[in-house]
């Protein structure tokens, strides 16, 4: 099931229907084209679970297949950043470049962004854009600070006489990506199922916060990074996404709550107490938000 309802800024919920139809407050919380696209982005119409889904904790996808939920439409406008993003780069794919096609085989079906001639002189490239934070585009670039020895040494004070040190940014670090991988190696054997070559695949991450200090501290400089993606082993990957598809399909015809999310898929529980629209209906995000003593997102 999709969202059913929106949360207002008072707390009080609404069926996402009537919000659009007639606001009970004085003023809307935002514009009415901005809320229709916000509920427009929650229900996709898709019944197979999509290689997004399916990269996702069980749990997650299964709650949001099985209840009725709310969100908070200020949360979700991210989305709406990456949707435009998208549909600007759609409008510009004149010549040998195909978007935004959605592809099925027997255990998901996945939507690309980009392939063709959209880098260089081969037209065998798998474009995905991302619009991240400054925080995720840090990790997925796997950069990190060292402490580099300026020479000088404290002259004065208790560190009398011990050395100087800088902090500088390294950018050989491990690349935070396994989901993205994962998700464009998957639409690669989707697009090589149909007979196209996918020789390159690139992730083009615009950071959406790039103008603001803290992305200059997080040792992100430009709007736009690309970041290449390695091949996954064909096999694993199909191995990968049947057991997830068999668990998440056995939960739904026993209707039995699935297993917590693994650690990672959880973002390490980042995921659970910030972002994901269902953790109000989990019992492991229940207990996270009472330990940290702070709500839930969709908690009203």
């Amino acid at each position: 099931m999709p969202a059913t309802q929106f949360i207002c800024p008072d707390g009080r919920r609404i069926l996402i229907q009537e919000c659009l139809t007639a606001c009970p407050r004085k003023q809307r919380c935002m514009f009415l084209p901005t809320l229709r696209a916000v509920a427009n982005s929650l229900n996709r119409g898709i019944t197979e679970p999509t290689v997004t889904e399916l990269i996702a904790g069980t749990r997650e996808t299964y709650l949001k297949k099985t209840i009725n939920y709310a969100v908070n439409p200020q949360d979700v406008l991210y989305a709406l950043h990456g949707q435009a993003v998208h549909t600007i780069n759609e409008g510009h794919t004149e010549g040998n470049i195909l978007t935004e096609v959605r592809l099925t085989d027997a255990i998901t079906s996945g939507k690309f962004d980009l392939y063709g001639e959209i880098l260089d002189q081969d037209s065998g490239v798998l474009g995905d854009i991302k619009v991240t934070s400054s925080y995720k585009l840090m990790k997925a670039l796997g950069k990190y600070k060292v402490d580099v020895p300026t020479g000088e040494v404290y002259k004065t004070g208790a560190r009398k006489g011990e050395p100087k040190y800088k902090k500088e940014w390294r950018d050989d670090g491990v690349k935070a990506i396994t989901d993205w991988a994962i998700q464009l190696n998957y639409y690669r054997i989707l697009l090589e199922q149909q007979g196209l070559v996918v020789n390159k695949m690139i992730i083009q991450a615009m950071c959406r916060d790039n103008s603001l200090r803290i992305a200059n501290e997080r040792g992100i400089y430009q709007a736009i990074y690309l970041i290449p993606i390695q091949k996954i082993s064909d096999q694993w990957l199909n191995l990968y996404f049947k057991a997830k598809a068999f668990v998440l399909q056995q939960a739904l015809n026993n209707n039995r709550l699935p297993a917590i999310c693994k650690p990672r898929e959880r973002w390490y529980d980042r995921k659970c107490l910030d972002y994901c629209q269902v953790a109000s209906h989990c019992q492991y995000g229940i207990e996270l938000a009472q330990r940290y003593k702070q709500p839930l997102p969709g908690a009203g």
